[in-house]
C-alpha cells in the first residue's frame, strides 16, 4: 500500500476530493476526475429506486454532461479491494485504456492504480 500523500499532487487533489465526496454524501463510494484542462468533477455513488450508479460512473457523466473531451485521471475512494470492470470502462470511453484510475481506502491510503482500459 502506498500513503496517498507519495502520489503527484494533482493526483493526490482527486483522491482527496474523491475521500471528501463520501465522507460528506454518507455514500459507500466517492469518485473525482479530472479532465484534459485540469478540470475536476466529483460525485459520491447513486442509489435511487430507479438509478443506480458508482460513484466513479457518476463523476464521468458529469464530466461529459460538461462538455470535458478526455480524462487524465480518475480516482475512487471505497472500500473495495479493486475497481470494476464497468468503472474502469467508463473511464476508458472517455479518457483511453491508458488513464490511470486510483483505487484509495476510505482514509485515504492508496490500495492500487490500474489502467482504464
Amino acid at each position: 500500500m502506498t500513503d496517498s500523500n507519495e502520489l503527484d499532487p494533482e493526483d493526490r487533489k482527486i483522491v482527496t476530493l474523491a475521500r471528501s465526496a463520501r465522507a460528506r454524501n454518507g455514500v459507500p463510494e466517492g469518485a473525482a476526475v479530472r479532465d484534459e484542462t485540469g478540470r475536476t468533477y466529483v460525485a459520491g455513488s447513486v442509489t435511487l429506486p430507479s438509478l443506480r450508479l458508482s460513484a466513479l460512473r457518476t463523476a464521468v457523466a458529469m464530466a461529459v454532461a460538461s462538455g470535458a473531451k478526455s480524462l487524465e485521471a480518475a480516482a475512487v475512494v471505497s472500500g473495495a479491494q479493486e475497481v470494476t470492470a464497468e468503472d474502469r470502462a467508463a473511464v476508458a470511453d472517455l479518457g483511453g485504456a491508458d488513464t490511470p484510475v486510483l483505487l484509495a481506502a476510505p482514509d485515504g491510503t492508496l490500495r492500487l492504480t490500474v489502467p482504464a482500459g
